[in-house]
């Protein structure tokens, strides 16, 4: 089943991407290929059930299985070895991508205390765009009580190409809240 959003994305963005930056092909113009949630929980080194309360909570959240990732590199003066569990991730393609990306941007984001919008210069040299969360208990699948630890949490849209300016057209034509452009904002 083909979610609401996706279909936003065939029947309204691609020709108004192609309209305005004159693309004469569909396949050209920048798709969102995926979706990375990544949780770094360096707490978890000492005990745990951090973890593995880390790891619940973004199965919940995402609505697909975590997997743990583990340290590359060992780094002394953290005491860290490779190998070592310190965070955990989920990568989302295709429906399920929209579909949490239609959560995040409707639900999610408007429930943050004062927000005004997510910034825009979280882009990279590519056109993927990365927004960090400080606590997971923003989300509505999360119960505030029943949270045992206060978790960030790192959201990485990951496009297949296309220049910053045509993947912040399509993340905005998505419904993503960029903030308001000001006068100070401009000069920085």
């Amino acid at each position: 089943m083909i979610s609401r959003l996706q279909k936003r994305y065939e029947e309204e963005v691609i020709p108004k991407m192609q309209e305005k930056f004159g693309i004469k092909n569909r396949m050209a113009v920048p798709r969102l290929n995926k979706i990375v949630v990544n949780m770094g929980v360096g707490r978890a080194m000492g005990d745990m059930k951090i973890l593995e309360s880390a790891v619940a909570d973004l199965t919940a959240i995402t609505g697909q299985k975590a997997v743990i990732t583990k340290a590359k590199k060992a780094i002394s003066n953290f005491k860290l070895r490779i190998g070592m569990p310190i965070g955990c991730k989920v990568t989302l393609r295709r429906t399920k991508m929209y579909e949490f990306m239609d959560r995040l941007v409707n639900v999610t984001l408007p429930r943050i205390r004062d927000f005004n919008g997510v910034s825009f210069k979280s882009f990279d040299k590519e056109g993927n765009y990365s927004i960090g969360l400080s606590e997971q208990a923003i989300f509505p699948e999360m119960d505030p009580g029943k949270i045992s630890n206060v978790q960030g949490m790192d959201i990485t849209f990951v496009f297949n190409r296309g220049p910053k300016d045509q993947t912040l057209e399509v993340l905005s034509l998505l419904g993503m809240p960029f903030r308001k452009k000001t006068a100070k904002s401009e000069q920085m």
